[in-house]
């Protein structure tokens, strides 16, 4: 992954130790749900947020109060201090062993001011402030969780953290952090008390498929080399979200952002990588099954919660057709994911050996903007940047995007999405969606036009980052 970022800067990193429960912890084995263990989730997730300092906490060392708090939170979150083993029929267990997660203390000889106005991924620096530990990152017999806080020159800190995709999802991670943040702050316990139950998300006795699950379809092809993908972000604020709306067709603006942003990247992106117009192509995404009624899943539930919706169509349809067409499918297979389709998904997870989607001309995305990861406070304050660090990551690379909140060097509040492409595809990508806006600037300015006088000039841009 590529980076222009010119900010370069030392990190002083002391050895990584394992922090364990403050407290005995239960010895046990807990049995992952079928909807963690699926292939496509087995695989790290690194989280950055960034904070400034405050001056009620003068004095105070986050390392030192986030790892207390961390030991304490492990007293209720267990399972994170333990391991994963695997079963018969590959079915992911964790032996709650105690030892603990792995926790590196760090300085780094720059400000937070440096990294931007605008902080969004991809962040320089980002391999330093998350450190792979050797041997840390397999899915088996490894730490669950990897934590690194780094203290800044300014008193500030960055607070960065990978977890294993098996245990949580977006919103169950955001509730541990939040669990730490709440005893960093002097809590006694976490205002809400963590569930296992992922008895909740097993198959049927007997199982049994009643849905369509496209995601998981064998697709022949080959999954293009990542090793010279490049990294872009893409910001969306009020003005580039509206914009968007006012291309849809529209019986179809009341679609939500998430629904109009993925139908239009999606387009865009199939048009870049040049899929043969016969072939067909895949916009994935996550929906959340928290609110299903049907499923039980109680408050607290912190394990992965959400279905793979997925829609399908051929590239040369995608590319030519009116942005309505993509739009249409998305919201179709968003609407699809109902309780019977959670069941129905983990029967079939247990059927087929826990298959992983399909990759092949696929192009997933995940909307994590309402989890809350800004809002983690760990005593300093709301972070300035909180949630993934990077897009491209996954079981296999290159393929995801994180749609992140975000304040952009002007304070205006939206939406950031890094992308992955090889870089010629990454120019045709951006060219698409600078495309896109121009479009409807030079349409908004005729339409804004005196009789007789000079078009208005088009004032919005799309905001990237390399």
């Amino acid at each position: 992954m590529a980076s222009s970022s010119s900010l370069t800067f030392t990190v002083r990193r002391r050895e990584a130790v394992l922090v364990a429960p403050v407290e005995a912890t239960p010895r046990e084995f807990k049995r992952l749900s079928d909807v963690d263990d699926q292939d496509g989730l087995r695989f790290h997730v690194p989280v950055i947020q960034f904070y400034h300092d405050h001056p009620s906490m003068a004095g105070q060392d986050p390392c030192m109060v986030i790892r207390e708090a961390l030991a304490r939170a492990l007293v209720f979150y267990y399972p994170f201090a333990g391991r994963l083993r695997e079963t018969e029929g590959r079915k992911l267990v964790v032996e709650c062993t105690g030892e603990g997660v792995l926790f590196i203390e760090a300085d780094a000889d720059v400000r937070l001011d440096q990294f931007g106005d605008a902080l969004q991924p991809l962040f320089p620096g980002l391999e330093e402030l998350l450190w792979n530990v050797p041997g840390s990152d397999g899915i088996l017999h490894c730490p669950l969780l990897l934590i690194q806080v780094t203290r800044l020159l300014c008193g500030g800190f960055v607070f960065a953290l990978r977890f294993n995709h098996t245990m949580s999802d977006g919103s169950g991670i955001v509730q541990f952090m939040n669990a730490v943040a709440e005893l960093a702050r002097g809590a006694a316990s976490p205002s809400l008390a963590p569930v296992w139950s992922r008895e909740l998300l097993e198959a049927r006795h007997p199982p049994r498929v009643t849905c369509v699950h496209r995601v998981y379809e064998d697709v022949p092809g080959t999954i293009v080399s990542f090793d010279d993908m490049i990294h872009r972000s893409f910001f969306f604020g009020k003005a580039e979200v509206a914009a968007l709306r006012r291309r849809v067709p529209e019986h179809l603006r009341n679609s939500s952002t998430f629904e109009i942003l993925t139908a239009f990247l999606w387009k865009c992106r199939t048009i870049a990588i040049g899929a043969n117009p016969e072939e067909e192509v895949r916009i994935v995404f996550a929906v959340n099954a928290r609110d299903k009624s049907g499923l039980g899943l109680p408050a607290g539930y912190y394990g992965n919660a959400f279905a793979f919706a997925v829609a399908v169509s051929t590239a040369g349809k995608l590319s030519s057709y009116p942005i309505g067409y993509a739009l249409e499918l998305v919201k179709k297979a968003k609407s699809a994911v109902s309780d019977e389709y959670m069941r129905s998904l983990v029967d079939l997870m247990v059927l087929r050996g826990r298959p992983h989607i399909t990759v092949v001309r696929s192009y997933v995305v995940s909307d994590v903007t309402r989890m809350g990861f800004r809002d983690v406070d760990f005593g300093w304050g709301k972070a300035a940047y909180g949630g993934p660090a990077k897009g491209g990551v996954g079981a296999i690379p290159g393929v995801v995007s994180f749609y992140a909140s975000m304040k952009n060097s002007k304070g205006e509040e939206g939406i950031v999405v890094p992308v992955c492409l090889l870089a010629p595809a990454m120019d045709k990508f951006t060219q698409e969606m600078h495309n896109l806006m121009e479009e409807v600037d030079d349409k908004d300015a005729k339409q804004q036009q005196p009789q007789g006088g000079a078009p208005t000039a088009p004032t919005l841009s799309l905001k990237t980052k390399l």
